[in-house]
């Protein structure tokens, strides 16, 4: 599928960066689902579980960092819509089979754009969190499969990732 200049809602007819007019959007309720994942050693995760970790509370900080940084996402991505969030949940679970964590963010506003942005920057922040925190112990970790898993509102309606 071939997509031209006037078909991406960010650029301009000569080509130029621009952030897209809402103003005549209808406000509705938005929501969005995004996820992803920091993968380690079975040694990292036991650490962290047995709350051994030296710089602290390595769970908690990865789930504020998430939610402060979603707040934060028009700072951090141009042409994002600085936007009133009105819920943000950011959750870090330990999970064996990776070994590592899964991370997941759902962001709420009533608003003219959704909040897939937020979603995403919530989970980048948490997952880079693990990383800062735990990488004196662990040189091996990566941060993957990050992507928006479910979205509501708006003129295109709901999506969710099978």
């Amino acid at each position: 599928m071939e997509t031209g200049l006037a078909d991406l809602s960010h650029i301009d007819e000569h080509g130029r960066a621009r952030m897209v007019d809402v103003g005549d959007k209808p406000v509705t309720a938005r929501r969005a689902k995004a996820s992803g994942r920091l993968t380690c050693t079975r040694e990292t995760l036991e650490l962290v579980r047995a709350g051994k970790a030296p710089k602290g509370s390595v769970i908690a900080t990865a789930e504020l960092a998430g939610v402060m940084a979603a707040k934060r996402t028009a700072e951090l991505i141009p042409l994002c819509h600085p936007l009133a969030l009105s819920k943000i949940e950011v959750s870090v679970t330990p999970d064996d089979e990776l070994p590592g964590f899964a991370v997941d963010a759902m962001v709420r506003t009533e608003g003219r754009t959704g909040v897939e942005m937020e979603a995403l920057t919530a989970v980048s922040a948490a997952c880079l969190t693990l990383f800062d925190m735990l990488k004196a112990v662990d040189k091996t970790m990566s941060i993957d499969a990050l992507r928006v898993t479910a979205k509501e509102g708006g003129r295109s309606g709901a999506w969710h990732r099978e």
